[in-house]
């Protein structure tokens, strides 16, 4: 994720970061812009067309796909803001869970503090790494008598991790070590992890409808291939620099939603899941 100062106005306006959609836009533009100087020539060159008053069908079908695109961009932004409330809370779960063991295991149980720290890391790393479609092993640790091994022999590996957690949970209580009270105060922050998880997944792998995508690719495309025809009339060549800024406008939008609608993955723009998990980490390894 880009860090910026959002109130730095002119080193913004002037930044060409290679993920900007200016860049990435920019062969596209070029594109737009000579076919609407090749359209330019045909009509004041060639065929002398004399229609005018033709941008005022553009003009309403460029308020309605505004409208379109206002609401492509809040709905990938929900998914953004989504993943980063659902990550705020596994920070919390995370501190949560670990300040309640330290306080039910004494300090003395030095090798069970270690051992849940590195479950609960492992969870958190590989719930980061699932998402992304890639658990490492050399991401993982192993936790007291559980080697890395024991983890990544599952289709889920969170969820092995989850289940290993839970058992020596379980154990302590049935050792002794902990009351079914004090069982049922830490079922809360175990539960939480799963719930987190799960609606990651949900927008992991619920992507915005094809047949709405694939309508507003069409839409872009047929309104901005069709301004020169009108446009040309009334600016004359001056029409390759507007169309290639309406283009730039419209389409930059429906890219950036595109980026931020997976917000668990390595883009620019994504979520910085990596300094989560340092948070997680720092945190952990001061409380346990």
């Amino acid at each position: 994720m880009i860090t910026y100062n959002p109130k730095d106005w002119w080193k913004l306006i002037f930044a060409f970061h290679r993920t900007d959609s200016f860049r990435m836009l920019l062969p596209g533009m070029v594109a737009v812009g000579v076919y609407t100087a090749g359209v330019a020539y045909l009509e004041t060159q060639l065929f002398h067309v004399t229609f005018r008053n033709t941008t005022l069908v553009h003009s309403l079908i460029g308020f309605v796909l505004s409208m379109l695109l206002i609401f492509r961009t809040n709905t990938a932004y929900d998914r953004w803001w989504e993943g980063r409330r659902l990550w705020g809370g596994l920070v919390n779960t995370s501190r949560n869970l670990a300040l309640k063991l330290q306080a039910l295991l004494g300090p003395e149980a030095t090798a069970d503090r270690a051992m849940f720290r590195a479950l609960i890391l492992n969870f958190v790393v590989a719930a980061k790494e699932h998402l992304r479609q890639d658990v490492r092993a050399e991401s993982l640790q192993a936790a007291g008598s559980h080697p890395v091994e024991a983890f990544l022999g599952a289709r889920h590996v969170p969820n092995r991790i989850l289940a290993i957690l839970f058992s020596e949970v379980i154990r302590l209580q049935q050792s002794g070590r902990l009351t079914g009270e004090q069982l049922l105060f830490l079922n809360a922050e175990l539960q939480s992890f799963a719930d987190t998880l799960g609606a990651c997944e949900r927008i992991r792998k619920t992507p915005i409808p094809y047949a709405y995508s694939l309508f507003l690719k069409k839409i872009i495309f047929l309104y901005v291939f069709t301004m020169p025809i009108g446009f040309v009339l009334d600016y004359g060549y001056w029409a390759v620099p507007v169309v290639a800024f309406v283009f730039y406008a419209f389409a930059s939008i429906e890219v950036i939603a595109e980026e931020i609608e997976d917000p668990f993955g390595t883009d620019a723009n994504d979520l910085p899941l990596d300094s989560i998990s340092d948070t997680i980490r720092a945190n952990l390894e001061e409380i346990l």
